[in-house]
C-alpha cells in the first residue's frame, strides 16, 4: 500500500513563503493498493495536481471515497481534470452518504453561479457503488468506515492490505461527541495496532479550550489517542490555515517531547503535501 498527500491543511487553501514545507492545499489522499487499484480520499484543492499526475501516468480508473461535504473537502472537485475526459471512469464509493446526496453535493459545487461547466455535463464515467455500511473491498484492500466526531457527521476510514494497517480520521473531535460522533474509546479501539494513523491534530490546547465544538481535535488528544491504540506512526491532519511552517514544527518537537517524558516508540510528524508513505 502506497499513500500520498496531496493536501493536508484545514479549513481553507492558504499560499505563501511561511507554508511551503507543509504546503497549502486542502484535504485529499491518494492510495495504490497491491492490486493496482487508485483509491482517492477527499476532493480538496489538492486533487487538482493529483489529477494532472494521473493523465501523465496514463491512469483513467479510480475509486473514490468522502469523508464529509464541508467547503474544503470539495473545493477541488472541478478542477480535477479526469472529469472532463471520456475515458475516465470514477467509482463513487458513498459509504456513510446515500447516492443522492452525494450527486447533490458535486452538483451544488458545480452549479451556477459557483462554476462555469455544469456538474451535468462531465464527460467521465461516474459508477455508483452500493452503500457500505459496515466493510468492503476495493481490490486488494479491505475498507473499513467509522463515524467522526463533526458537526454534520462523516466518516474515517481503515485501510487493511497484507497485514498492514492505514487509518485515516480527519476533521473529528476527540475531546467532544458530536450528534453520530463515538466516544474516545471507540477510536481507540478502531485504531488499535495501526501502523500508521492521520488524524485530526489541528488545535493547541489554549486554541482548544476556546473552539470546543467546532469539530477538530487538540494535537494532544490526538497524541493521547495513539499512544492508547498503540499504533506505529502518527502524523497530524487538519494543519490550522493560519499555522506557520515554522509553528507545525513546535508542535512536532512538542510532542516529541511528550512521547520522550512518556517512554513511548512512537514516530510522530505532522502531514505535509507531498508526503508519501510505504506499508
Amino acid at each position: 500500500m502506497d499513500i500520498t498527500c496531496w493536501g493536508s491543511r484545514g479549513s481553507i487553501p492558504v499560499s505563501g513563503k511561511e507554508y511551503i514545507k507543509y504546503g497549502g492545499d486542502t484535504t485529499c489522499m491518494d492510495i495504490r493498493t497491491d492490486s493496482d487499484d487508485i483509491i482517492i480520499v477527499d476532493a480538496g484543492t489538492g486533487i487538482r495536481r493529483l489529477g494532472n499526475q494521473l493523465i501523465d501516468q496514463g491512469r483513467y480508473r479510480y475509486n473514490f471515497l468522502l469523508t464529509h461535504g464541508h467547503w474544503d473537502h470539495l473545493m477541488g472537485f472541478p478542477f480535477f481534470k479526469p472529469l472532463f475526459l471520456s475515458r475516465s471512469e470514477i467509482h463513487m464509493h458513498r459509504a456513510p452518504f446515500h447516492k443522492k446526496f452525494m450527486q447533490s453535493m458535486f452538483s451544488k459545487v458545480m452549479a451556477p453561479p459557483n462554476f462555469p461547466v455544469r456538474y451535468s455535463d462531465l464527460k467521465a464515467k461516474v459508477v455508483w457503488e452500493e452503500g457500505h455500511p459496515a466493510e468492503f473491498q476495493i481490490g486488494s484492500t479491505t475498507v473499513v468506515p467509522i463515524p467522526i466526531s463533526h458537526p454534520n457527521t462523516g466518516k474515517g476510514y481503515k485501510f487493511v492490505e497484507n497485514g498492514k494497517t492505514f487509518v485515516f480520521i480527519t476533521d473529528n473531535e476527540l475531546g467532544f461527541v458530536h450528534p453520530g460522533g463515538l466516544p474516545f474509546q471507540d477510536y481507540v479501539d478502531f485504531c488499535t495496532g495501526a501502523d500508521l494513523l492521520i488524524h485530526d491534530g489541528e488545535y493547541t490546547n489554549a486554541e482548544y479550550r476556546k473552539l470546543r465544538e467546532w469539530g477538530h481535535s487538540s494535537y494532544t488528544d490526538a497524541l493521547k489517542l495513539a499512544f492508547a491504540a498503540g499504533v506505529r506512526r502518527l502524523g497530524l491532519f487538519h494543519l490550522n490555515q493560519e499555522r506557520t511552517d515554522d509553528q507545525v514544527d513546535d508542535i512536532v518537537d512538542h510532542c516529541r517531547q511528550i512521547i520522550a517524558d512518556e517512554n513511548q516508540t512512537l514516530e510522530c510528524f505532522a502531514v505535509g503535501r507531498d508526503m508519501t508513505f510505504t506499508l
